[in-house]
């Protein structure tokens, strides 16, 4: 059986997008989102959640509706869908406006039924939104580029973060890693990971911004490295931060990385902090901007 190889040219897309990046599509799968549901759900952006939400509760209003409205003289005082579909939404919701009720066997049963079905769907959707509201996001701030430029006379890959919110990060640890696609003697393009290590990759609390440093020597993955070299190869170099947010005392990750085209070589980071009278003043505004030596 023949297999089909990937070309020594290929470069697989960045495995932290941006945003307006390309998305990772997996294909082939089995869908497991009824078998994992609750995950999946958390998963999604607020305006997504909130849309499947009401989605289903009008689903499971419209299809209460139809039962009742096949027996329409069981319920009194409807005399149409649009009764039949409110006494659903009432009855879900347990409200009872005491206008309309159910007077046969069959329409008490389905209201049985329905009430059940309200309580474990709103407990479902409580219990949801809930654990949304209450897990930790990190806000770390991550410039846009990254830069390599002198750092007691030798050159160091930089990135400079930041804690956005107005407390600590406490225990924060911090790691890069070269991503490098490899083509094997096969043909086969794989991802191979490989450590870069800081100067410094932990910290007691993370409050005001931290420059991450990586020495580029001898050592280092990155040394003779030209960034036309790692834009060839496809390089995408990754820093993620693990830390503990002090008021929710509850872990955070927070992950960015950067391409060849956001490297600057030769620049530095505008100094952001600095102290005004009694206190210390962080100019986010400068947070992204890089000052460009010539001749590096």
């Amino acid at each position: 059986m023949k297999e089909k190889k990937h070309s020594k040219k290929a470069i697989l897309p960045r495995l932290v997008p941006r945003e307006g990046d390309p998305q990772i599509v997996r294909v082939g799968n089995k869908n497991l989102f009824f078998k994992d549901m609750y995950v999946t759900l958390l998963a999604k952006p607020w305006f997504q959640l909130l849309g499947i939400c009401g989605a289903f509760y009008l689903l499971s209003n419209l299809f209460f509706a139809s039962i009742y409205y096949i027996n329409l003289d069981g319920i009194e005082h409807a005399t149409g869908f649009a009764d039949a579909f409110f006494f659903s939404v009432q009855t879900m919701a347990t409200i009872g406006y005491g206008r309309m009720a159910p007077i046969t066997l069959l329409a008490n049963f389905v209201v049985t039924f329905e009430a059940l079905w309200g309580f474990a769907f709103f407990a479902f959707m409580t219990g949801l939104v809930f654990a949304k509201f209450s897990r930790p996001t990190a806000h770390v701030l991550f410039t846009d580029v990254a830069v390599i430029s002198d750092y007691d006379g030798v050159p160091h890959f930089k990135i400079r973060l930041a804690n956005q919110r107005h407390n600590r990060i406490v225990d924060a640890t911090a790691h890069l890693i070269l991503l490098r696609n490899v083509v094997t003697k096969e043909g086969y393009t794989m991802r191979r990971f490989v450590d870069l290590h800081l100067e410094r990759n932990h910290v007691p609390f993370l409050q005001l911004s931290w420059t991450l440093l990586h020495k580029i020597d001898e050592n280092s993955p990155l040394f003779g490295l030209s960034l036309a070299d790692m834009r060839n190869q496809g390089d995408e170099i990754i820093v993620t931060l693990v830390g503990v947010d002090e008021t929710l005392s509850q872990t955070i990750h927070a992950r960015h990385s950067y391409l060849a085209d956001e490297i600057i070589p030769g620049g530095f980071f505008e100094d952001i902090i600095q102290r005004v009278d009694d206190h210390v003043e962080v100019d986010y505004s400068k947070f992204h901007t890089v000052r460009v030596k010539e001749g590096f």
